[in-house]
């Protein structure tokens, strides 16, 4: 059985080589000082959230996420869902299925409008999961990066 809730503060070792999993995915290198200020934020749980999978009451999954307004419709927010990884030995056992779902609750209990998120195009995995619970609209993300 999959169990979905906050981190707690007992979490932050698995929490972390889970999130450099995520980023080492991604081929990128981050100071640990990022892995330190998110964790104070996702523990404040005010302007960045954080869930995560246990199953047999082991940490297997993470899901980041925050909401922001909406140009289109200005009196709801959106929910953008950032990050989310499983260890390599939960994937294809409904984790991730499982923390977008908790994910779209959180968000419609605060009534947020959607909730949204990217994943690179070779992504194949996690895209034949997107592919079921979520509509590809077909959008391309174009990015700068600032100094």
């Amino acid at each position: 059985m999959i169990e979905i809730g906050k981190l707690q503060p007992a979490d932050r070792p698995v929490w972390e080589a889970l999130f450099r999993g995520y980023i080492d995915f991604y081929q990128r290198v981050e100071p640990d000082e990022m892995y330190r200020r998110a964790w104070e934020e996702f523990q404040a749980d005010t302007r960045l959230h954080a869930l995560g999978a246990r199953v047999d009451g082991d940490l297997v999954g993470i899901t980041h996420f925050l909401t922001h307004a909406s140009t289109s419709k200005p009196d709801t927010d959106v929910c953008y869902l950032q990050d989310l990884f499983t260890a390599q030995a939960a994937r294809g056992k409904g984790v991730g299925r499982a923390l977008i779902a908790a994910v779209t609750d959180w968000a419609r209990e605060r009534g947020c409008d959607r909730v949204y998120w990217n994943t690179h195009e070779t992504n194949t995995t996690a895209r034949t999961l997107y592919d079921k619970v979520a509509s590809y609209r077909g959008f391309i993300r174009y990015q700068i990066d600032l100094p």
